[in-house]
């Protein structure tokens, strides 16, 4: 909002609405009725901080209602309402405290809510980190799947995403992690050897000798590859032939459907594509690519 005067008169209907920065919301003792009418005319004879937007009733009872102001002025220190809207009353309101979750980040605020079971007709309040204050007006959050190989655990994919979640301005998102596990793949055949991409994947302890692709193995086994297309190209290129193989490449295992959904793929490497919801990136991406990534799909091109 950046000082903007807030517009008020049909916020209540919106969904996923969080106030930000959150030094606009001011968290006030209440001692009348909760009731729509009368908070109204309470709130409208009282006078604001030049940055409050959002006013968040509570009583001794623990009652909470929820309130937008419209300002008449950004220029002096206090300032009278112009206009007020209710948001919430307590019967819509779910109090939270959280110390993790940090109040000025939309998907952390989702995250809380749906953690507590508030529903999209709900208002959460929500006392995260070093005791501040926000809220989530109608959380009804964008669930992003995140389909990754493991080991190792925890995915990297699904901690970078998480990572960009925690600092981007985004709408809400919450993630769901659908993992391959690459020993279950491991286990549907049952060869002399097996070779993997890499040793940091963590596939040691399988029921045949392993070896690993990228330490390009001076004699070549009666193995199984367990890979994607790039280590079949790798292998072609060192041994001359192709062997036997398990697929793993998400994107190959992906079963269509309608989930918006984020995996990886080496046969990328610069760039990410989309198609429809579904976001692919390079197996080697980084922070800022995903940002960019979760913007076009969440945001638009902008």
């Amino acid at each position: 909002m950046n000082g903007a005067i807030l517009q008020v008169g049909d916020l209540k209907r919106l969904q996923n609405f969080v106030p930000l920065p959150y030094r606009c919301v001011s968290f006030q003792p209440y001692e009348g009725v909760m009731d729509a009418e009368i908070i109204t005319q309470y709130v409208l004879a009282r006078e604001v901080y030049r940055r409050t937007d959002i006013i968040i009733l509570h009583n001794e009872h623990q009652e909470y209602a929820v309130v937008a102001v419209q300002r008449v002025s950004s220029e002096t220190l206090f300032t009278a309402i112009e206009k007020a809207e209710v948001l919430a009353l307590p019967e819509d309101c779910v109090f939270i405290a959280d110390p993790d979750t940090d109040p000025g980040n939309r998907s952390a605020l989702a995250k809380a809510a749906l953690k507590n079971n508030v529903t999209p007709q709900q208002t959460a309040i929500v006392v995260g980190a070093f005791d501040h204050i926000n809220l989530i007006h109608h959380p009804n959050p964008f669930i992003l799947r995140v389909i990754e190989v493991i080991p190792p655990e925890p995915p990297k994919l699904y901690h970078m995403v998480e990572q960009v979640l925690s600092y981007a301005d985004l709408p809400p998102i919450v993630l769901e992690l659908v993992t391959i596990d690459l020993r279950d793949l491991a286990n549907t055949v049952t060869p002399e050897a097996y070779l993997v991409p890499c040793r940091s994947g963590g596939l040691t302890d399988l029921i045949a000798p392993v070896y690993f692709l990228d330490e390009r193995p001076a004699q070549r086994q009666h193995w199984t590859l367990l890979g994607c297309e790039r280590s079949l190209q790798f292998h072609r290129h060192y041994y001359g032939d192709e062997p036997p193989r398990v697929e793993m490449c998400p994107r190959k295992l992906l079963k269509a459907d309608e989930k918006t959904t984020i995996l990886k793929c080496c046969l990328l490497e610069y760039d990410f594509e989309q198609e429809g919801n579904t976001l692919t990136v390079p197996w080697g991406t980084d922070l800022a690519m995903i940002e960019k990534a979760l913007r076009q799909l969440f945001v638009g091109n902008t």
